[in-house]
């Protein structure tokens, strides 16, 4: 009897293993594809109804949204249309912010004349933690405003199931779930939210490659690093409108060769170290519903303003003030922040950038917010954040540093490529319980953003086109 049941279970596990071995995505699809049409067939034997004009326009909607041949390039003017919106909006606001903590800064100054405070403690405080602080809060807060409601409202429309639908098949392709398209738009907005997010990924496997991958599209801590010098050296040129328009265009090609690196990293892990068959991906599309503009806006603003507006206490005042005193202690006639620049900068030199560059990003690592801030402090050598009086007074601080466009755009692929916040890789310890994996997450995209940037560093050095 026991012989028998031996017997059994390895003629099952010799079917399981031919089935595996002759299965293939394009199997898959048939089986589905079989089952889709004949349980169509025996609904439309056996049951009656008419449609609604509202399914006829549904149906007339996703034959062109989700369409192979116009379904990404509406992907692509959607998403140039929420940065354009984002990138437009948000200068009035942001000058406007700046100004008022500009102002209100001035009467914090005299409060600590009129009660003889030591200098050190108004540098501390009102150049470090102040100026920090409210730097975050007048650069970030305007675009992340006008970034979450729009995004709120495709998905309340009911777009963004179907650029799921679409990104599918490339996901399908390079070894990935599908699921994964949702994780990745949750990493617009925040990459520690994104790691929880992937819960809805139920295979291990797939989970994990979501995880490693998640990194490569920014977060709203990187945009405005990105949409700055995008705007100050990439734009430079142009006015208006017109320039608006270049920053945008500039932005989506960042967007798009950090999901371009997404599959290529997924599919080299499902290669190699996570390698196995996807899992099929059944979505069912909901139905496109009229947004509650206002309920959506309102909920979307308000949440994460007061996300980004905590975020930036919590994180950018101390780091303020962390540069602020590594400025201003010096050890041998030289302050520790010139220390640990003039360390690092032969790095920073081979891919484009200097000193001043990877060490903002090394104090950024809490949050990626900070890291123009402390950039600013850095090379202003006391550790302050100047009233810089406006953009172009921004732009002549990088300039006066040796800034080309070079160094904008390989900060803009550091940026965009380098190591997860500190934030997320706590997140991804939680989610994966390994120190692996959460190592992973922090080394690959890391290797990733210091060969893309030499090659391009060298590549532009070797033809002198800088």
């Amino acid at each position: 009897m026991g012989d028998t049941s031996l017997e059994k279970q390895q003629m099952l596990n010799t079917l399981f293993d031919h089935a595996e071995q002759y299965s293939s995505e394009k199997t898959r699809d048939k089986i589905v594809e079989a089952l889709y049409r004949n349980s169509s067939q025996f609904i439309a034997e056996g049951v009656r109804y008419s449609k609604t004009k509202h399914d006829q326009r549904t149906e007339r909607l996703d034959a062109i949204l989700t369409s192979p041949i116009w379904g990404f390039p509406i992907m692509l003017l959607m998403l140039g249309a929420v940065f354009y919106l984002t990138i437009a909006g948000a200068n009035i606001p942001s000058s406007m912010l700046a100004n008022f903590f500009g102002w209100l800064e001035g009467y914090i100054t005299i409060l600590f004349n009129m009660v003889n405070a030591p200098e050190w403690l108004h540098g501390v405080l009102v150049l470090g933690f102040y100026r920090g602080t409210t730097w975050v809060i007048s650069v970030m807060l305007p675009p992340m405003a006008i970034f979450f409601p729009t995004f709120a409202l495709l998905e309340n429309y009911g777009y963004l199931p179907r650029v799921a639908f679409n990104m599918d098949r490339l996901f399908k392709t390079v070894g990935a779930h599908g699921k994964q398209s949702l994780t990745m738009a949750m990493g617009f907005g925040c990459n520690a939210a994104a790691m929880m997010s992937t819960r809805i990924i139920e295979s291990p496997r797939e989970r994990i490659l979501a995880i490693l991958t998640n990194n490569f599209v920014p977060c709203n801590g990187r945009w405005g690093t990105l949409i700055l010098l995008a705007s100050l050296f990439m734009a430079a040129n142009f006015t208006g409108g017109i320039k608006s328009l270049v920053t945008t265009s500039v932005i989506v090609g960042i967007v798009l060769f950090g999901i371009i690196v997404t599959f290529s990293v997924s599919w080299i892990l499902s290669k190699t170290v996570l390698k196995g068959v996807p899992t099929h991906y059944t979505l069912e599309l909901p139905p496109y519903r009229k947004p509650k503009i206002f309920d959506t806006v309102i909920r979307a603003s308000l949440n994460n303003s007061v996300s980004v507006l905590n975020r930036a206490v919590k994180v950018a005042a101390p780091a303020g003030i962390l540069t602020w005193v590594l400025a201003n202690i010096d050890i041998n006639g030289t302050s520790i922040l010139l220390h640990m620049v003039q360390f690092i900068d032969p790095i920073g030199q081979m891919i484009g950038l200097d000193g001043y560059i990877l060490m903002a990003f090394i104090i950024g690592l809490p949050a990626n917010e900070i890291v123009l801030p402390v950039l600013l402090m850095g090379y202003l050598s006391t550790g302050e954040l100047i009233d810089t009086g406006g953009i172009d007074n921004i732009k002549q601080i990088f300039l006066d540093h040796h800034w080309t466009w070079l160094t904008a755009l390989n900060m803009m692929l550091f940026s965009l490529l380098h190591y997860p916040c500190g934030t997320t890789l706590i997140n991804i310890y939680k989610e994966t319980k390994s120190k692996k994996w959460t190592f992973l997450a922090f080394i690959i995209p890391t290797v990733i953003a210091l060969g893309v940037t030499f090659i391009i560093a060298q590549t532009v050095r070797y033809f002198g086109w800088v």
